[in-house]
């Protein structure tokens, strides 16, 4: 049977972030940091909102790829920095897997609401752009939270958790209490939303 357009679309940014250099090591295993990411977005969308539509999905698997091709050190290392960083790569996001979406046949109005997505248009309003906000925030706290804690100060992480909570919703926050915290973990997400 045919692969359907979305089919495609997926397999094409799995090709495409396959090709990152840096890798991630589970349970023994290396995979490319950006496949296993976006592996872990779509695993952690479904299960947070089983209903997702496909430009969802799609924008989900796709909120990384080819993230290694711009350097953090490309840009100043200050707050100012981070900020642009971090702009240019969405847009860069955004306009590699507009490009897959031609590439498979999907018409202007579906990229355009794909690119909305990715790019975070008007978080906290469009209930798809929140979704995928909750998405990320519930693969950093269930997959790199523990990793993180290693390797920051108590008053550093307080203060991420504390925003990264305020951009999930409450449903996101019901989703968050949920997961599997260390010890320490829970003690830190329970400092930092209180």
């Amino acid at each position: 049977m045919k692969p359907t357009r979305f089919e495609t679309a997926i397999a094409l940014i799995d090709k495409a972030n396959s090709e990152d250099i840096n890798t991630y090591q589970v349970a023994g295993i290396e995979y490319p940091k950006e496949l296993l990411y976006s592996q872990r977005m779509t695993r952690k969308l479904l299960q947070f909102d089983p209903d997702a539509s496909k430009a969802l999905q799609i924008a989900a698997r796709a909120q990384h790829i080819c993230r290694w091709k711009i350097a953090r050190k490309e840009y100043p290392m200050d707050r100012v920095g981070y900020l642009k960083w971090r702009e240019t790569l969405k847009k860069m996001h955004a306009d590699l897997t507009v490009d897959i979406l031609k590439q498979v046949g999907f018409d202007e109005q579906f990229s355009d609401r794909v690119k909305a997505i990715i790019l975070k248009k008007l978080i906290k309003k469009n209930e798809e752009s929140q979704k995928l906000e909750d998405t990320i925030c519930l693969v950093f706290l269930d997959y790199y939270y523990d990793e993180f804690l290693e390797k920051h100060s108590e008053e550093k992480i307080i203060d991420i958790l504390k925003k990264t909570w305020v951009k999930m919703s409450d449903k996101g926050h019901q989703a968050a209490l949920k997961l599997p915290f260390s010890e320490k973990g829970l003690a830190l997400v329970k400092q930092a939303i209180s």
